[in-house]
């Protein structure tokens, strides 16, 4: 058990990585939440909209807590490797990924995170924006230009769906679908197909004992083998590490 985080304490932290003073402009914008973590993926600072993402008042309410704190566990294991990752030099870019809303239920994020520096130039944390695309009027006029397939593909996910099946159902065609899904979702059909099954697959994982074939074929992936690769491929673990790890 870490010794619990005093409001002091994180003062002279982000007094080490001399970033006080700016991070407070992550208030007035009310669409992204800002975190900035320590090595042990502990919130040092959160601005209000990540805090109202939380269930907290104020930042001092979420300094010390991890990702355990708040969000499903198999949500929270991916974002606490995703820290390491960063810290180890890996950057996140602009990741559609499915998070927690402060209402309970799943929405899509773009989240973008970075390594913290100290003047030294070690690394002694990470910091991270995530923004609600049904909160920003621009992304959500995109996710809207994509909710019939992206719903189909939601409902579906088990079964095999090609890109022209897919383009029929939004009256596109073939070329017309993958350019908005490049433009607003940064990804084509068959990665998006591909990360909601994977999705579903860490979630089975994580809340049965299915055999990990099985997990595969109930995730829509009829060749066990490739499915390791893709899943290895996103998360960085294997299905089979993945829920040794939770596990322990």
């Amino acid at each position: 058990m870490k010794k619990k985080i005093t409001s002091s304490e994180a003062e002279t932290f982000l007094k080490v990585c001399g970033s006080q003073q700016l991070i407070h402009m992550f208030d007035i914008l009310p669409d992204i939440l800002f975190w900035i973590k320590n090595q042990h993926s502990q919130i040092m600072y959160a601005n209000q909209s990540f805090c109202e993402h939380i269930g907290v008042s104020t930042p001092e309410q979420a300094i010390g807590v991890t990702d355990f704190d708040f969000a499903p566990p198999h949500l929270a294991r991916q974002f606490v490797q995703d820290d390491q990752r960063v810290m180890a030099g890996n950057n996140v870019d602009d990741r559609l990924e499915m998070n927690i809303t402060s209402q309970g239920t799943l929405s899509w994020f773009t989240t973008s995170k970075r390594p913290l520096y100290n003047d030294q130039g070690g690394i002694i944390g990470s910091y991270g924006t995530s923004r609600h695309l049904e909160k920003t009027s621009l992304a959500f006029t995109g996710m809207q230009a994509l909710k019939t397939p992206v719903e189909y593909i939601r409902s579906h996910f088990m079964k095999d769906i090609c890109v022209v099946e897919l383009a029929a159902i939004a009256h596109l065609s073939v070329s017309a679908l993958e350019r908005r899904f490049k433009k607003y979702l940064h990804k084509t059909p068959k990665q998006f197909i591909n990360e909601i099954r994977l999705e579903h697959a860490r979630k089975l994982l994580v809340e049965t004992t299915l055999p990990v074939a099985l997990v595969a074929n109930e995730s829509g992936f009829s060749d066990p083998s490739y499915f390791t690769r893709q899943f290895s491929r996103l998360f960085g673990v294997k299905p089979s590490e993945f829920r040794r790890s939770y596990q322990a």
